[in-house]
């Protein structure tokens, strides 16, 4: 709660940077809590549809809205240590499928940086402003995951992982990964990423038929549908 609450105060000093506008107009829906929620389109979701999370931390709000709301089960994709312990003490419904990895544009392991205040959950590739601990961990291509699990078409992929994004999707539009909703949490405010970055990947992404539906108030998640 300290953790959201300190996020909350950083956000209201620092005014959002907005990269790109939203493009078409769906229905829409907001599931889970102000830290860990997101906004989607209802209507393209059902018992059968797939789901990959991609990035779960300590907030997992959103994954169980969609089990509770649409019966649907959630594939949840994440390597980091701490995370993987909090969620050993959760009570978890048999519809979320948790996976020990992350996702890459390929198989292997990458290298990631802890965050400079320990109390905080999240790895990350990029590097962090003052240096911090590295670690090794396991990473999975998307392609190879959807084939794996036996996927013709992924119905929403939400993608919450600290600066990896840019490479996956690259890969996700290079490799015509079929996906219907891509729900995506930017990091254009690390140091060394920038605005720029994020608006070349909104650029990749429209460019390939998706369209912006919705942009959060803290202007880091994206909401975008295959069109």
């Amino acid at each position: 709660m300290l953790l959201r609450a300190l996020r909350r105060v950083k956000r209201l000093l620092r005014p959002p940077t907005v990269v790109g506008r939203v493009s078409y107009e769906c229905p829409v829906m907001h599931i889970g809590t102000e830290y860990g929620g997101w906004t989607f389109n209802p209507t393209l979701l059902g018992a059968d549809s797939v789901v990959y999370s991609a990035g779960i931390g300590e907030d997992i709000s959103f994954d169980l809205g969609l089990i509770a709301r649409f019966g649907v089960t959630v594939h949840a994709f994440d390597p980091t240590p701490k995370s993987l312990e909090w969620l050993r003490t959760q009570a978890l419904p048999s519809k979320l499928v948790v996976h020990a990895y992350g996702i890459a544009p390929r198989d292997g392991v990458l290298t990631f940086y802890r965050p400079e205040n320990p109390a905080h959950v999240s790895l990350s590739v990029v590097e962090r402003p003052r240096p911090t601990a590295a670690i090794s961990l396991p990473v999975r291509e998307l392609e190879g995951i959807r084939r794996e699990l036996g996927h013709s078409t992924i119905d929403l992929l939400k993608m919450d992982i600290e600066g990896s994004e840019y490479t996956v999707l690259e890969d996700l539009v290079a490799r015509a990964i079929p996906i219907r909703q891509l729900l995506v949490e930017f990091h254009h405010r690390f140091p060394g990423v920038g605005d720029d970055k994020t608006k070349r990947a909104i650029d990749l992404l429209e460019s390939n038929g998706y369209r912006l539906f919705a942009i959060s108030p803290s202007a880091e998640e994206y909401s975008f549908i295959k069109i």
